[in-house]
């Protein structure tokens, strides 16, 4: 009897909306029925999806965004939203749920926990970040988390605060609710992650596995372009940073320093940039708003000397693999789990913050070419998505054959 496994995540679009349907689409081909779930949204209702379930309306989530904003409660609203998803999944009978986001205040946390624990459904848990083991904070600025919240020092990074502060109560809640479950698998994209999770409010719980992210190896590969003519860059040393939007996290003001340092015959190329973005930065950047498509971003990284991601928040970037699968070696800071996209053949990390050591390693890439395409080529078939996609189908044979 063929098995139905209900995906849920924040939405169907960008990373983590990209690998859920990946995904799906690749365990529907082994005789797996798959569900894909997601809150209601203006970009995710562009396409249609096969077998995809929308939470809630638009109106709900906005109301329920700015209930949170006011009091802190992320994850408590949303009830009557809550009550009708769980309708569905009743129907439906899921023998496995695949949670992936939770932190875009779509769902009732205590709700839909209740109903996995009652129905003893086993769930694998993808932690894109760190919201889960926190008491609100998707990207963690001190080491509170570890042992209890409380008095957080950063209520205006994401998901932002107003007025109340009960990240201390929400702490102990999402222990008490997580941990409730006693058939729960959890997986990182980065072994950076998983020991976090292995001492956060999980720990000694659940079973922790690491899957990396994945890309397209037949999209993201070196790519022939008229991009250095039509930008007139000829004879200069290309620096490119790539992002789906850019702030101070994502290293926009690194970017702005460097332009300040790197000499004439070096130019910066900043792709995923908007009209404010554009008011900030000077005459020596190229910014490029948006590509028509994969192909185009895969000729502007192959186009490239080095790829630069001077990020101080992400897990596993996307944006690091499909800089080295077109040839390219990638300098980042040593942030999360940046690192571990690279070896010693593909490119280097540097302390987070040291620009002197970030600008003395875009020269040494540049004018020594210590990596050559070939080795970058080679560390990039690591990560190709099939071949990650086929472990967590491999991962959902496992736990549904142990029911």
């Amino acid at each position: 009897m063929m098995k139905t496994v209900v995906e849920v995540n924040s939405n169907n679009y960008a990373s983590t909306g990209n690998v859920v349907l990946n995904i799906a689409a690749a365990a529907r081909k082994q005789d797996l029925k798959v569900y894909t779930c997601c809150r209601r949204s203006r970009f995710g209702l562009k396409y249609k999806y096969e077998d995809q379930i929308y939470i809630g309306t638009w109106l709900d989530r906005v109301v329920s965004e700015r209930l949170a904003f006011l009091t802190g409660l992320n994850g408590c609203f949303n009830v009557i939203n809550t009550w009708l998803f769980i309708r569905k999944l009743k129907k439906l009978k899921p023998d496995l749920i695949h949670i992936h986001s939770l932190c875009e205040n779509y769902l009732n946390i205590r709700m839909f926990f209740s109903y996995l624990r009652k129905n003893e459904i086993p769930v694998i848990w993808t932690m894109h970040d760190n919201w889960a083991f926190t008491g609100r904070c998707a990207q963690f600025r001190c080491e509170k988390w570890r042992d209890g919240c409380g008095s957080c020092p950063h209520r205006d990074f994401f998901p932002p605060t107003l007025v109340f502060d009960p990240s201390a109560r929400i702490w102990k809640e999402r222990k008490q609710i997580y941990n409730s479950l006693d058939r729960m698998t959890i997986v990182t994209p980065s072994r950076w992650l998983s020991d976090l999770v292995r001492i956060s409010l999980f720990k000694d719980h659940h079973p922790i596995r690491v899957i990396n992210n994945g890309i397209n190896l037949d999209i993201f590969q070196p790519t022939d372009s008229d991009f250095i003519e039509k930008h007139q860059l000829q004879g200069k040393h290309i620096v490119l940073g790539v992002a789906y939007w850019w702030d101070t996290c994502k290293g926009l003001y690194v970017f702005l320093e460097l332009a300040k340092r790197l000499p004439d015959d070096y130019r910066i190329v900043m792709v995923g940039t908007n009209e404010e973005t554009d008011k900030l930065l000077p005459d020596n950047i190229i910014s490029i708003h948006r590509t028509q498509n994969q192909k185009e971003l895969a000729e502007i990284y192959s186009a490239a000397d080095v790829f630069v991601n001077p990020t101080t928040d992400d897990n596993f970037p996307t944006v690091n693999m499909e800089a080295i699968a077109c040839g390219i070696p990638l300098l980042t800071y040593d942030t999360g789990g940046c690192a571990e996209v690279i070896d010693e053949t593909c490119g280097s990390a540097v302390p987070m913050g040291d620009i002197d050591a970030l600008e003395k390693e875009i020269y040494r890439i540049c004018e020594t070419k210590p990596y050559t395409k070939e080795s970058c080529l080679k560390r990039a078939h690591h990560f190709n998505m099939y071949d990650k996609y086929q472990e967590y189908i491999d991962l959902y044979k496992e736990v549904l054959e142990t029911e």
